[in-house]
């Protein structure tokens, strides 16, 4: 295992699992057919479901989508982040669409910040106009989920799209956006 992410998450799995034996099997199968068992067998835990989930997305296969899309909306930051990655490797067309569906959810807005950096990873026509819908939401002055609008603020300036300059001239009213709003603006000057 070369990749960083892979190892992360082998580590945090390999504690969440005990070590067992279905976590050995998973991390050294190349079985696709077997992973993608994982998926839809009742009796794996989440964290076998995770690196089956992983795995497969990382390589291309498809039928990781669902279950990676419902762990980039997971609680813990940890599954959010690996379901991310291997979203962005997975190469599938639903991913910008799913992605701005949970990014703009206001209901899950305390779990939008890895959509939200999926969104600017993936460059997709639908990831300026999640990220201004959630930034423009979030510039609110009760609001307490300024990670995310900070992620909107580093996104929108990365993708350089002017249709932010409002939002991101918004944004430097926000003492704790101001100077990534600044640096986006420059971006798009």
């Amino acid at each position: 295992m070369t990749d960083e992410d892979l190892r992360s998450l082998a580590e945090r799995v390999r504690a969440e699992s005990g070590g067992s034996a279905t976590y050995r099997r998973l991390i050294a199968t190349d079985d696709h057919e077997e992973l993608a068992e994982v998926l839809i067998a009742p009796q794996h835990p989440l964290w076998a479901r995770e690196m089956a989930a992983f795995r497969l997305g990382c390589a291309g296969d498809r039928r990781a989508f669902e279950t990676l899309v419902l762990l980039l909306n997971h609680r813990d930051p940890e599954r959010c982040v690996s379901a991310s990655h291997a979203l962005a490797r997975l190469a599938d067309p639903r991913t910008p669409r799913a992605a701005a569906a949970l990014a703009t959810n206001v209901l899950r807005t305390a779990y939008a910040l890895h959509p939200v950096r999926l969104l600017t990873e993936l460059r997709a026509p639908e990831s300026v106009p999640a990220l201004l819908t959630t930034l423009e939401r979030l510039l609110a002055p009760d609001e307490t989920h300024w990670r995310v609008a900070l992620a909107c603020v580093e996104g929108l300036g990365q993708l350089g799209d002017r249709r932010a300059l409002p939002l991101l001239r918004a944004a430097r009213a926000h003492p704790r956006l101001s100077g990534a709003a600044s640096e986006a603006l420059s971006r798009l000057a």
